[in-house]
């Protein structure tokens, strides 16, 4: 899983560059789309389109607390996605619970038991930082955790990410080394945020392979090929 590249789920045309990029996981993104409806049908047609290779294809759903999820994996598990994305995700508990809503859908849809793995987004927000610890054991279905410093950012109220010379700010390296310290100790694969300065993208990509993360999440096609030969 070296890349993952986040796509609009109801912009068609994203949707159809994300799936022929070279992507490793495609992340199908509900949370933020603007017709919700209208993407749970459209991720539906790509996961039961029969596609057998790359990219693995994963969901980033609604948050546990929103009040969508539950209708966001009614829609989507039936075409049996590789993994579900759950953002804020504040800890273990999180997972678990997740985990238990999988199963259900998994018995209904006739689906192998635990074949629907999860990714953590985590540190979206300050209270999460603390429950990093508690991912390790929590769930077998449990394959990655990723990191939000821009959701991070506008959680605590800080202005810029970054240093006046470029570099992360305090408060979001000591978030990048919580990811990649919980990650590790679960067991996990360490998937590294996507870059707010493509310019710096191979830089970030060589500092995130160097520092043991084992991926990094994409926003743009193109960035996928620096990302792979990084990661190679």
């Amino acid at each position: 899983m070296r890349s993952h590249l986040l796509v609009s789920a109801d912009d068609e045309k994203a949707a159809e560059l994300a799936l022929a990029s070279r992507a490793d996981c495609v992340w199908l993104d509900l949370e933020n789309s603007a017709s919700r409806p209208k993407a749970r049908g459209l991720i539906l047609e790509i996961l039961k389109s029969g596609r057998r290779a790359p990219p693995r294809l994963y969901v980033r759903v609604s948050p546990l607390p929103s009040g969508e999820l539950d209708a966001d994996l009614d829609a989507v598990m039936r075409g049996a996605p590789a993994a579900i994305v759950l953002p804020r995700s504040s800890g273990g508990a999180d997972v678990q619970h997740l985990g238990a809503k999988l199963a259900l859908r998994e018995a209904e849809f006739d689906l192998p038991d635990a074949s629907t793995k999860i990714i953590a987004l985590a540190a979206q927000a300050p209270a999460s930082i603390f429950k990093m610890g508690t991912y390790v054991g929590a769930s077998r279905r449990l394959a990655g955790i990723c990191w939000a410093p821009e959701d991070l950012a506008a959680s605590i109220g800080a202005s810029s990410l970054r240093e006046p010379d470029g570099a992360l700010a305090e408060p979001y390296r000591l978030a990048r080394s919580f990811t990649l310290m919980a990650a590790k100790a679960a067991g996990i694969a360490a998937i590294d945020c996507a870059s707010d300065l493509p310019s710096a993208l191979k830089s970030e990509c060589e500092a995130a392979r160097r520092d043991g993360f084992s991926g990094k999440l994409a926003r743009e096609a193109d960035e996928i090929a620096i990302i792979n030969a990084v990661f190679a």
